[in-house]
């Protein structure tokens, strides 16, 4: 199969890369990026501006999708920028992908998106799973984990304090409110992507931790 990763230089996106890479099943990775990455005989990196996506590319042919792309508020710098990398850009690829011939799509979305959350964060992921009902997709998986761990490349220091905090209290708390390991997200998403369900599905923390 052809499988696209959208953010791939995320930690997340890292990890589904690598395990795609890997994998049997995944015969081409293509991975649209703004940096470079290392060089792999499965791998097509196009270099693309997200505000302006090569609607014709022959890349955009594949089998499924993988998004792992999103940013912070403070990387953003403010709402508008937030939501155009956490819905606008996901939703510009799912639409491209999907017009290509893209059957499946799965989405590293978030605990608590709900596009009618009082949070600006989990209505901006809540607007994009809504939205992305409406394309016309085989497969539509949200995968909806809460506190991410592992190694980030920027540091998020509140985000370091709930890590220390929950990698204490972990063993009391139910399972959907434990750190969800950056691998384990990962390989629940590509296996949306390699095995997928007719219609939508999602995939809770508590399945994550």
């Amino acid at each position: 199969m052809k499988l696209m990763i959208v953010g791939a230089t995320g930690l997340v996106g890292r990890h589904v890369m690598d395990l795609a890479l890997a994998h049997d099943a995944v015969d081409q990775v293509i991975a649209p990026v703004r940096r470079p990455l290392a060089a792999h005989p499965k791998l097509v990196a196009p270099h693309v501006d997200f505000e302006e996506l090569p609607a014709d590319a022959g890349w955009w042919q594949v089998d499924a999708v993988v998004c792992a792309l999103g940013t912070t508020m403070r990387i953003a710098g403010s709402r508008e920028a937030f939501a155009r990398v956490d819905h606008d850009y996901p939703l510009a690829v799912a639409r491209l992908a999907h017009a290509h011939g893209a059957r499946t799509y799965v989405l590293n979305s978030a605990l608590g998106a709900d596009p009618d959350s009082r949070f600006f964060y989990n209505r901006t992921k809540g607007a994009l799973e809504r939205d992305l009902q409406g394309i016309a997709f085989e497969s539509l998986t949200f995968v909806r984990p809460g506190l991410i761990g592992g190694q980030r490349d920027e540091i998020r220091l509140g985000e370091r304090l709930a890590t220390v905090l929950l990698n204490i209290a972990g063993p009391l708390l139910p399972r959907q409110w434990r750190i969800n390991p950056a691998t384990n997200i990962a390989q629940a998403l590509l296996d949306a992507a390699i095995d997928p369900r007719s219609g939508v599905s999602s995939i809770g923390s508590a399945d994550l931790a």
